[in-house]
């Protein structure tokens, strides 16, 4: 039986290569193909997860990819930007930010997971999320949104926004997880 919500997951990581291949082609029509295949992709991290609800799908694979299919595009739009001069100067900052926390939680959940913790994704970690992808959206469209809205601006100041918020979960993670990581001197954990 076709497990929908896996396919989604699955099919964000398959749109990778397209909207790396669509971010350098050479035009300003360009911006908004990145755009439309990143909101695509956007929208299958909604529905998968809409879909495992209402149809009790959930799976392991799905618990172990789905993270992992958003890590891996925010990587790379990110390190795409940074490169080309779109995410510069100080708001690189707010992007390594990003990227250190990812890898960061990447590692905690590891080791959690070889101590047989869980900890579940929070509320606010899911709209830190929404922020990273409305934020990497505007600045994907940039200036060729520039007679609509001003997009670039925008989008650096969500960047900023989910850089805060992706900050604060991380460490929301880490102090929920550190009394797993240091016994007391009862053997019981704090």
């Amino acid at each position: 039986m076709l497990n929908l919500p896996n396919t989604l997951t699955l099919s964000r990581i398959v749109m990778i290569p397209a909207i790396i291949a669509a971010f350098y082609l050479p035009s300003p029509a360009a911006n908004w193909v990145t755009l439309a295949i990143f909101t695509l992709a956007g929208v299958t991290d909604y529905l998968d997860g809409y879909f495992a609800r209402a149809r009790n799908q959930f799976s392991a694979f799905g618990r172990f990819l789905d993270p992992i299919a958003d890590k891996l595009l925010v990587t790379a739009i990110i390190l795409m930007m940074v490169a080309t001069g779109r995410i510069e100067g100080i708001t690189v900052l707010a992007a390594m930010i990003i990227l250190c926390r990812e890898i960061f939680i990447s590692g905690l959940r590891e080791f959690l997971a070889g101590v047989h913790v869980g900890i579940p994704v929070s509320q606010l970690a899911k709209w830190k999320t929404t922020a990273q992808f409305v934020a990497l959206g505007l600045l994907l469209v940039g200036d060729a949104a520039s007679a609509v809205l001003p997009a670039r601006e925008l989008g650096i100041v969500a960047l900023w926004i989910a850089a805060a918020l992706t900050f604060y979960t991380g460490y929301d993670y880490w102090r929920a997880s550190v009394r797993h990581m240091w016994p007391s001197k009862a053997g019981a954990t704090e």
